[in-house]
C-alpha cells in the first residue's frame, strides 16, 4: 500500500528498516513497535550535556530520523504518534507518572512520561516506544488485568482509581512502571513536562548517562558505566565499563556516533558508582 503521506514517513521507514504492509491493524502495529525500539535507541544525552530537548515535530525528525540519534519518551512517542496517524490509526497521547524504582510510600511523581492509546476495532491498546530498558515490545490491551505476554517480559495493566497502573513481571514480583491518566492532554502539557524533565535539577536525566535499545535477541541498557544485557532466553550479563568502552558501546550497541560535547559526560560516567540493576 502506497500512502499519500507526509514526506518524513518514507525516511522513517528507512530508519527503522520496515518495508511491511501499511494498514491500521494490530499486526502492523506490533511490527512497527518492534522495529522502532530495535532501530532507534532510547538516550538522554540532550539533558545531560545541556543540549536541551526540542519536541517540535521538525526537531524530532531531524534528530531521530535524519540525525541518527535517539531520544526519550516525548521524542519517541511523539514521532510514533505522527507515524500512526499518517497510516490511519486512531491514536492519542496520554501522560503518566513514573513509579519505576520508587518506594511504595513515595509521594506522587510529576507527569513526565508520554504513552499512546491506540484504538483498533473498538478496543484500546497501550503502546509505548519510549521507556528505556523496560519498554513494552508489543501493544498491551487496556481493560485486561491478566498478565499479557510480549516477546520479552509479561506486563499487567490494572485500573487504579481514575488511572491505569502498568507493571512488569520481575521473577515472582510485579514491579510498577507507571500510572497513566485517562485525560488526553493538550500539547502544552507535553512541553511543560519536557521542560521539567530536560532542565530541572531533580531530573535524573540531568545527572546520569542513560541509553537503551531492545531487539528480538536482547535488551541492552547502559546507565553510567554499567552495561546490562538481558537476553531473550533469560540469561543476564552485566559489566562495568571504562570511558573508552562506554564510547564503544554507544556506537556498537546503541548506534550513536559520539559527539565531542559528550566526552566530559562519558569520562564522569566511567567513575560513577552504580548499584547492580534489579532484574526485570
Amino acid at each position: 500500500m502506497k500512502l499519500s503521506s507526509p514526506p518524513f514517513l518514507d525516511r522513517y521507514f528507512a530508519r527503522i528498516q520496515y518495508d511491511g504492509p501499511l494498514a491500521p491493524t494490530l499486526a502492523v502495529l506490533r511490527d512497527l513497535q518492534a522495529a522502532h525500539v530495535a532501530a532507534i535507541p532510547f538516550e538522554a544525552l540532550g539533558p545531560l550535556t545541556d543540549e536541551g530537548v526540542d519536541i517540535s515535530p521538525a526537531a524530532i525528525e531531524a534528530k531521530l530520523i535524519d540525525g541518527g540519534r535517539g531520544g526519550y519518551c516525548f521524542e519517541h512517542n511523539g514521532l510514533f504518534l505522527r507515524v500512526l496517524h499518517a497510516i490511519g490509526f486512531e491514536a492519542e497521547g496520554l501522560l503518566a507518572r513514573v513509579r519505576w524504582m520508587r518506594p511504595a510510600d513515595a509521594p506522587p511523581s510529576p507527569r513526565t512520561h508520554m504513552v499512546l492509546r491506540v484504538r483498533i476495532a473498538g478496543r484500546a491498546w497501550l503502546v509505548d516506544v519510549g521507556f528505556g530498558g523496560n519498554v513494552p515490545t508489543a501493544p498491551l490491551a487496556f481493560g485486561d488485568e491478566m498478565p499479557q505476554a510480549t516477546p520479552h517480559e509479561r506486563y499487567r495493566i490494572a485500573r487504579e482509581g481514575a488511572r491505569w497502573s502498568v507493571r512488569i513481571e520481575a521473577g515472582d514480583t510485579w514491579m510498577p512502571l507507571y500510572v497513566i491518566d485517562d485525560e488526553v492532554p493538550p500539547f502544552v502539557d507535553y512541553e511543560l513536562a519536557n521542560w521539567y524533565t530536560s532542565t530541572h535539577p531533580a531530573s535524573h536525566f540531568r545527572h546520569q548517562l542513560i541509553a537503551a535499545r531492545t531487539t528480538a535477541a536482547a535488551r541492552y541498557a547502559l546507565r553510567e558505566n554499567r552495561l546490562t544485557i538481558r537476553h531473550a532466553d533469560g540469561r543476564t550479563e552485566q559489566r562495568y565499563l571504562a570511558a573508552r568502552e562506554i564510547e564503544a558501546a554507544l556506537g556498537e550497541i546503541f548506534g550513536l556516533s559520539v559527539e565531542p560535547e559528550w566526552r566530559a559526560a562519558i569520562d564522569r560516567a566511567a567513575t560513577a558508582e552504580v548499584a547492580a540493576e534489579v532484574p526485570a
